[in-house]
């Protein structure tokens, strides 16, 4: 299960209710900001935009690449260690709006993680260091560390221990 908070709301689904949510400036300022990011192709001004104006936790050496769509509404809710790659066009959430309630959380992205171009990420979710997301995958519970996991819905393809073992094989050849 993924680490989310559930709130209900009555009447009308839960994204109608948005600015009860989060400010609607707020939400502007995000926008604008992950817009301009997005067509930036220079990672340390990048980072730079996402850790002054989205608060969101980057580390060193971290890669976002073209298109990368972090949450609009609660981008300080990600953090992201140090040394990874985020690949092409993938969708970092951490709300879902659905139509009783409304879910936020926590996505927390280990340190020299890899995700594949295309891949969402949903709110709630941890990556453990080390892991590989293939591309196209939806994230939709927490990944070991050291893994490499893929599809849709997502499903672990080698463990750490495998993982391991077919680099220390290739190390050979």
């Amino acid at each position: 299960m993924r680490n989310t908070k559930r709130y209900r709301v009555n009447k009308a689904n839960s994204l109608w209710q948005i600015y009860k949510t989060v400010s609607f400036w707020k939400v502007m300022k995000n926008f604008i900001v992950i817009q301009i990011a997005r067509y930036t192709p220079f990672l340390v001004i990048k980072n730079r935009l996402y850790r002054t104006f989205l608060r969101m936790e980057i580390g060193h050496q971290t890669a976002f690449a073209l298109m990368v769509m972090p949450d609009v509404m609660f981008p300080e809710k990600i953090r992201v260690g140090k040394n990874c790659i985020i690949g092409y066009n993938t969708t970092i959430l951490a709300h879902e709006y659905m139509i009783k309630e409304y879910r936020i959380g926590d996505v927390v992205i280990g340190d020299e993680v890899m995700i594949g171009a295309n891949s969402t990420i949903l709110p709630g979710v941890t990556i453990g260091d080390h892991a590989i997301v293939s591309a196209g995958t939806l994230v939709h519970k927490d990944v070991p560390a050291g893994s490499f996991v893929g599809g849709n819905p997502m499903k672990l393809i080698y463990s750490k221990d495998e993982m391991e073992k077919r680099e220390a094989a290739d190390r050979f050849l």
